[in-house]
């Protein structure tokens, strides 16, 4: 399983319901969800990937299942993932979803090649 697909229809249908437009990318062994073309949120295995404003990056790793993004071994500041036991009721997906988007517009867009 290179993502629990529950979740990525759970993260579509909050967008959706947001009326966000965005885009699926099958990237980094998960989905990830452009807005804006740039990344905003992924699904890898059963975490979400959430990118957030690095002003609240501490603060957020406070919260219930969430921890740092470390794919490289070193910690990537502003990214986070948060683990089922912090998205599992539907409140808690669209609180995370909602900092994403919150951050989505300061949000630098990768470049092209």
């Amino acid at each position: 399983m290179a993502y629990d697909e529950h979740l990525a229809a759970r993260v579509k249908k909050v967008l959706k319901e947001k009326r966000v437009r965005f885009e699926e990318k099958k990237m980094m062994g998960g989905l990830c969800f452009m807005v804006a073309d740039k990344m905003c949120m992924g699904v890898e295995k059963d975490k979400l990937m959430a990118r957030i404003d690095p002003d609240i990056y501490e603060k957020a790793l406070k919260k219930k299942g969430c921890r740092e993004m470390d794919f490289t071994g070193r910690p990537m500041k502003g990214y986070v993932f948060v683990d089922p036991a912090g998205i599992d009721m539907d409140k808690d997906l669209e609180y995370w979803i909602q900092l994403c988007l919150d951050f989505n517009p300061k949000a630098k867009s990768s470049k092209k090649k």
